[in-house]
């Protein structure tokens, strides 16, 4: 593991914080200071800061159903609630693992394994999201192969991966990629408004059963998907054997106000 990656895992700050930590000669590891930022840490490793010893922390890896009403982001200069106000105070330093926006719900990853989250931020490993689409008219079926072959949007060229129609109003579609808004924006493109926006998986991690604002950890099953480590099928969970999921819900389900 790189060592600005292990001091920030054992909680001594952001990565860029730990190469300045690094750089001004306060890491020893093995009884040699180190000054080199592309320094490895290896397993047994004794490392010190200012000598003291540190130890990267466990991962922790924690699902949220977020509710309509939350931003997705740790603090907020305008005073909204935060996804970290549905969390237990143990969990308020992970890092949200991509976005929803703030009238957005669904599922949203919590994490300090960096290396998970750049697999699935990252354009390059094109992971899978899907989500349920409200639209406030009908929608029209010869619309599809737009959104597939992709339309310009703020932020560059947007295309969804499959559409399947469910109903007249309602769609569920599927993305490999990133662009902030990109599906309110695409349908916007095409004169839809959004009315209700909801992720229901990500890459084969899905929870048909979650409350609104509940969050609980990953099973060792589920992270093996996400990092490709998993032995059984890769194929999505389904409603019905979402169900037969080891649940271990962290926090009941938080009402969201009306305002």
């Amino acid at each position: 593991m790189r060592l600005n990656r292990f001091l920030a895992a054992a909680g001594l700050g952001s990565r860029r914080s730990c190469d300045a930590l690094i750089a001004s000669g306060a890491v020893v590891i093995n009884g040699h200071k180190i000054d080199q930022l592309a320094t490895q840490v290896e397993d047994g490793d004794d490392v010190r800061v200012k000598g003291r010893p540190v130890r990267a922390a466990l991962p922790v890896h924690i699902l949220l159903n977020k509710p309509k009403g939350f931003v997705v982001t740790r603090s907020d200069e305008r005073g909204r609630r935060t996804v970290y106000d549905l969390l237990p105070p143990e969990f308020s330093t992970l890092c949200h693992v991509g976005r929803l926006d703030k009238e957005s719900e669904g599922l949203l990853l919590l994490t300090n394994d960096g290396a998970l989250a750049q697999k699935l931020t990252h354009p390059s490993h094109e992971i899978e999201k899907e989500y349920e689409v409200n639209l406030d008219k009908d929608f029209k079926p010869e619309d599809i192969p737009t959104l597939l072959k992709g339309i310009y949007i703020e932020g560059g060229c947007g295309r969804f991966e499959r559409v399947h129609i469910v109903s007249t109003k309602r769609l569920q579609v599927i993305l490999r990629q990133g662009i902030k808004r990109q599906i309110r924006l695409m349908f916007y493109s095409l004169g839809y408004e959004v009315e209700r926006l909801v992720r229901t998986r990500i890459g084969k991690l899905r929870d048909d059963r979650m409350p609104l604002g509940a969050c609980r950890r990953l099973t060792k099953l589920e992270i093996g998907s996400l990092t490709g480590t998993s032995k059984k099928s890769a194929k999505p969970a389904s409603r019905k054997s979402a169900s037969k999921q080891p649940r271990r819900v962290v926090k009941k389900a938080v009402k969201p106000s009306k305002a």
